[in-house]
């Protein structure tokens, strides 16, 4: 992406805030949960041995456990909890980003006294998003006071907040439910389960559908007392039934405790009851700007099937995608009208969307309220499906499809933790895509990377490559 000759000048306060996993645990000191580079499987199975200790007790609510687990930091590599949401990259990128282009600063510890409006917000991804808004209250409403005390353009700064993921639900929240919308002028969500994840469905009524190696790692009692979790959890119409699509309170769901089912129903519900006549047409205090992901196959609608949830890519008979993770339709709040032209699209993977160059254009033109110039490859759009865990010893599968006006030769890496390309294969026509198959890779968390085969000024030149990741299980403990 071409820099600018000097930075941009913004004179508010823009927080940032990860998604579920994306901020770093710590309890007395010790990181509990803080994945670094060639390490997902070592962070995943130190995570499994803290589990009975980071399990939160039935009925928490919106309180805090008094475990003495506090959020540290944002999550700067890739992260994955298998069973739980879905892989994603850190944060560092992002926040480089913003740094490099905009005049930001992060506050630094060591120059408490040095000006900063770049604010990372961690938290406790465990918790009830209401509890998390709260605290975001607490944090931010004093540094935007410490900035404005700065004076000139300084005087007049708001809020700028940039939620990821689940980040999304926490900012809404505060923005609508805890008087945030006076001090915010902008409030931009990355993949955002406005209306819930299908994704969240599965996870939480089947647990870990796949065993992760001889490590016996089982994140479903962790997952289900969450009430973050099932904030998550899909609020409109996806259950397949006889007469139709019905909402996932028309059915009891195995395993999921009918309290925390009805909670995570009352959280959307008062986001969306606590939108003003105006929130449609704009005409509020803030302005909303959704960027969603899409042409990825993402389960959209399921069906409960001898105590299993199924679930489908199609709703009605209609294939809308989204990211992998949050479907289309779920990723704007529900009062937007699907053509609403302030909904913006990227065509990623839900683990690498806060970073794709199309998403930090659109970033760019909300942040300097100037028309989008689209850096980030246009007329090229690909999907992707991996298995995103693998036996050792098995190949990997790789299947992509290409949206665009002419055809574009594909090429798939898979790529180590560490970024070494280990092998290259050019994917074959199959059917509506393209398909190739990798090698049996060795334990351990890999990228695969799907982007147009080779340069120059075709029509795939300015097309990203789409990730995905997948984990293959170590052959024995430790491995």
């Amino acid at each position: 992406m071409e820099e600018p000759a000097h930075r941009q000048a913004i004179h508010d306060l823009v927080v940032v805030l990860p998604g579920i996993l994306g901020s770093t645990l710590a309890r007395d000191g010790h990181l509990l949960w803080a994945p670094s580079p060639g390490a997902v499987w070592r962070a995943i199975a130190s995570f499994g041995a803290s589990l009975k200790g980071l399990t939160l007790p039935a009925g928490l609510g919106d309180g805090h456990p008094g475990d003495g687990v506090e959020p540290v930091a944002l999550m700067p590599d890739l992260h994955l909890l298998p069973g739980l949401w879905t892989a994603n990259i850190g944060y560092d990128r992002l926040l480089a980003w913003l740094t490099r282009r905009f005049t930001l600063e992060i506050p630094d510890p060591s120059e408490p006294e040095r000006p900063a409006n770049l604010l990372p917000f961690a938290y406790d991804w465990r918790l009830s998003n209401r509890f998390n808004a709260r605290r975001l209250k607490a944090v931010v409403e004093p540094a935007l006071e410490r900035w404005r005390a700065g004076g000139g353009p300084r005087g007049e700064a708001r809020l700028i907040l940039i939620g990821h993921s689940m980040g999304g639900l926490v900012a809404r929240w505060y923005v609508e439910r805890e008087g945030g919308a006076a001090l915010t002028r902008k409030l931009i969500t990355i993949g955002t389960p406005h209306r819930g994840a299908v994704a969240a469905l599965r996870q939480l009524v089947n647990g870990v559908e796949v065993g992760i190696g001889p490590l016996g790692l089982d994140l479903t009692r962790f997952a289900r007392s969450l009430p973050s979790a099932h904030q998550l959890l899909p609020q409109y119409a996806c259950l397949e039934s006889a007469g139709g699509l019905e909402p996932i309170t028309a059915l009891a769901l195995p395993g999921v405790d009918p309290l925390s089912l009805a909670d995570g129903a009352a959280f959307h519900a008062a986001l969306d009851g606590a939108t003003d006549p105006g929130f449609a047409a704009g005409a509020r205090s803030y302005d909303l700007h959704p960027i969603v992901g899409t042409r990825q196959p993402t389960p959209t609608t399921a069906r409960l099937e001898n105590g299993r949830i199924i679930t489908s890519e199609a709703i009605e008979g209609a294939w809308e995608g989204g990211d992998g993770t949050v479907p289309r339709l779920s990723a704007a709040p529900k009062a937007l009208r699907p053509d609403d032209p302030r909904l913006r699209y990227a065509p990623d993977q839900h683990l690498g969307l806060h970073s794709h160059p199309a998403v930090l254009d659109e970033l760019e033109g909300v942040l300097t309220a100037r028309p989008v110039v689209h850096r980030g490859g246009v007329g090229v759009e690909i999907g992707l499906r991996t298995e995103p865990l693998l036996p050792l010893g098995q190949p990997l599968a790789v299947w992509a499809t290409v949206a665009a006006a002419t055809p574009v030769g594909l090429m798939a890496e898979l790529v180590e933790e560490g970024g070494r390309v280990v092998e290259r294969r050019k994917p074959r026509m199959e059917g509506a895509g393209q398909g190739c198959v990798f090698h049996p890779p060795g334990p351990g968390a890999w990228w695969v990377r799907v982007g147009p085969a080779g340069g120059g000024s075709g029509p795939g030149a300015l097309a990203r490559p789409v990730s995905a990741v997948t984990l293959v299980c170590p052959a024995e403990e430790g491995g």
